[in-house]
């Protein structure tokens, strides 16, 4: 019967697998990893913030969709505390961390990318069932959007214990990992497989989906007499979705590769070398997707801005309101909640700068 090291702390692994945990680090070295870390994280908690305010402010982007696009920026949010979470976990701490804590660690690192890799799936479903139809949404109801987003964290939660479940070298200590030292190689690969082979098909359907809308669009153009934006919207849409879908695999596939390099025992592949660089490309990841929802779709970005103007004219409003009487020049004065839809088309903001044409891009 093999033994079981539940008891041990995270040295007597990392020792075991020789897996170097940076001890030559200096402090100014760790303070400038924490310092790095730090902003990158508060930019992801702040941007994605922004995003998941503007799809529940705009009535506009009250479409399934759009739903699953401010979740998806949760995820990135959720990220941002799994790195923080990271940070203040690593380097030298390693070896001293319990085994549960480790799992916890990565745990949430998993989770995070679970659920923005199903987000991503249930996005490709949403944009096939609405572009089938040429329409720029889905007829999915709210409950099932809720149930979706609902289903997505309860999977993402559930392939983040997987290993804390059982499926871990805790009580085969020559199944260990290298990079993991108490995951099993068996689920490394596992995961790592799984999820590049989730990457190749959401590209091979957006693809496909996007040739299609190519084509219809320019079909269509010539018989219709709808206006050229409506006819562009599905393009932009979908150019917006696989921008993202992009910078997810380019950001994740190297560390997913290394991982399955370190589950298939390679040795000689160098993997320790560039595992905290891959890291950090996926912890870029989350910071790209705002800077991509705002820069692909103009209209998105055009309601953040007004959120951020209209907040800190508030605020400048507020200083001045004993002195001079002011006028909030921000707000919609329609009882009905509506937005202005020509002046954020246009892109006025505030009543102040004109966006162009940079969301067409």
């Amino acid at each position: 019967m093999n033994e079981c090291y539940y008891d041990k702390r995270m040295d007597f692994f990392y020792n075991r697998t020789k897996t170097d945990t940076a001890d030559e680090w200096t402090g100014a070295q760790l303070i400038g990893v924490l310092c790095f870390g730090t902003f990158f994280c508060l930019f992801i908690f702040i941007s994605n913030s922004l995003v998941i305010a503007a799809v529940v402010k705009n009535k506009r982007f009250h479409f399934p969709f759009y739903y699953l696009l401010a979740n998806l920026a949760a995820a990135d949010f959720f990220a941002g505390i799994a790195y923080v979470f990271l940070m203040f976990n690593t380097g030298p701490v390693s070896k001293t961390l319990t085994v549960n804590r480790w799992f916890l660690r990565q745990g949430l690192l998993d989770t995070s990318l679970t659920a923005s890799l199903v987000n991503l799936l249930v996005i490709a479903v949403e944009r096939h069932m609405s572009i089938m139809r040429m329409k720029i949404h889905s007829n999915l109801t709210k409950k099932r959007v809720t149930f979706l987003i609902i289903s997505i964290w309860a999977i993402a939660i559930f392939m983040g214990a997987v290993p804390t479940l059982g499926w871990n070298c805790l009580c085969d200590i020559t199944a260990c990992s290298s990079l993991a030292p108490i995951y099993s190689r068996s689920y490394l690969v596992f995961w790592s497989v799984l999820n590049l082979v989730v990457f190749f098909i959401m590209v091979v359907v957006y693809i496909r989906i996007y040739m299609y809308v190519q084509r219809k669009t320019n079909v269509l153009s010539s018989h219709t007499s709808g206006s050229i934006s409506r006819r562009r919207t599905p393009v932009k849409l979908m150019k917006t979705v696989m921008t993202v879908l992009g910078a997810f695999v380019v950001c994740w596939t190297p560390g997913l590769v290394v991982l399955l390099l370190d589950g298939l025992n390679c040795t000689d592949c160098g993997i320790q070398n560039v595992k905290r660089w891959f890291l950090l490309l996926a912890l870029l990841n989350s910071v790209m997707n705002p800077i991509i929802y705002s820069y692909k779709d103009d209209e998105m970005w055009a309601t953040m801005k007004r959120m951020i103007c209209c907040s800190s004219e508030d605020k400048s409003q507020e200083r001045r309101s004993s002195r001079v009487p002011s006028t909030v020049l921000c707000r919609s004065t329609d009882t009905s909640g509506h937005y202005i839809e020509d002046g954020i088309i246009q892109g006025t903001i505030c009543g102040k700068g004109d966006l162009g044409d940079k969301g067409n891009s």
